[in-house]
């Protein structure tokens, strides 16, 4: 089975192609430029140098958020774009989870976090298990730092943009309970995407490709706006 992932969830492009559990060709871009303007020309690099054509894949994974609303949107509508055209399936993996996946050591808890701004976070906290399962302990959530770790009791690993921006506030908080993830592992790797969603996909977690929408877990600043009048 021939799986492409994609992450645009953050600043940062990440795109791979997988042979069943193998990874056989990953882009990793992290440039701040629009990702409109890259993504479409790294999904035709990757191709080409694989020898791959758009219709020998089999499943698309993508991050279905949370992270950032405009980047959530691109990689969204271009899965559900390149899927319905070939018609082949979608699955969707948290941000949060991919980019876990990166430390996912056996019996290691870890909190991912992403920045959200307004002095909040996208968090979540998992117990890593035999295999590079994760076993979800603190759900996933958009919340103040503070707030999120005043019931943490365990060592906690911190990976993310979020972690390294709050960092002295997290020691403050875990002290001589947190470490942190070096910093080639602070960005979400479309392989652990591809990986996480071929486990999801043989589970029979599909999505529907034309209903599928991002995860975002608050409204836009626009639509708060709106909410607000």
């Amino acid at each position: 089975m021939l799986t492409l992932a994609i992450d645009t969830s953050t600043t940062s492009i990440a795109i791979a192609l997988l042979k069943d559990d193998d990874v056989i060709a990953e882009t990793f871009l992290n440039l701040d430029i629009n990702h409109s303007i890259v993504l479409l020309a790294a999904l035709e690099h990757i191709l080409q140098i694989s020898h791959i054509g758009m219709k020998d894949i089999d499943l698309f994974a993508c991050t279905r958020g949370p992270g950032s609303f405009t980047g959530l949107r691109i990689g969204a509508s271009t899965v559900k774009g390149l899927a319905l055209s070939i018609g082949k399936p979608i699955v969707g993996v948290s941000t949060l989870q991919a980019l876990a996946f990166n430390v996912a050591v056996p019996r290691v808890s870890i909190c991912p976090m992403l920045d959200a701004k307004k002095d909040q976070v996208y968090a979540a906290l998992y117990r890593a298990g035999r295999n590079y399962t994760l076993e979800e302990i603190k759900s996933e959530r958009v919340t103040e730092v503070c707030k999120f770790l005043q019931d943490i009791d365990v060592e906690a690993l911190f990976v993310g943009d979020g972690a390294v921006k709050y960092a002295n506030r997290i020691e403050e908080i875990l002290p001589g309970r947190a470490s942190f993830a070096s910093s080639c592992h602070q960005h979400i790797r479309a392989s652990a995407v591809g990986l996480l969603g071929r486990g999801k996909y043989l589970n029979g977690e599909v999505l529907d490709p034309v209903t599928f929408a991002p995860v975002y877990l608050r409204v836009s600043e626009a639509e708060a706006k709106r909410l607000a009048r």
